[in-house]
């Protein structure tokens, strides 16, 4: 039981991470969308960049298999909930016995 515990504390970190990911990325859009931050500047477009190359292996099939809405992406949204709702049957399969 101990061990499921350990997976499942270690499940929530990476869900945890996977979800401040998604935020940064949504921030920094938010900053070049609106001119507060100028695209060429040079530090937040590579973080930018990088944090888009960890997630976009998740969200590319929810963008795939989700209507297209024009200029609002809502995979980040859906790959969000996906993650609690994941975490949510992981816990409920682990304290049920």
């Amino acid at each position: 039981m101990a061990g499921l515990v350990a997976l499942y504390q270690i499940i929530d970190m990476l869900a945890g991470i996977l979800v401040m990911l998604i935020i940064i990325q949504f921030v920094i859009s938010l900053l070049f969308a609106f001119n507060v931050v100028s695209p060429s500047n040079q530090f937040l477009m590579q973080v930018y960049n990088s944090v888009g190359l960890v997630l976009d292996p998740l969200l590319r099939p929810i963008r795939r298999i989700m209507p297209d809405t024009g200029a609002i992406d809502f995979s980040p949204i859906v790959l969000i909930i996906l993650l609690r709702v994941m975490l949510i049957v992981l816990s409920a399969v682990m304290f049920s016995n």
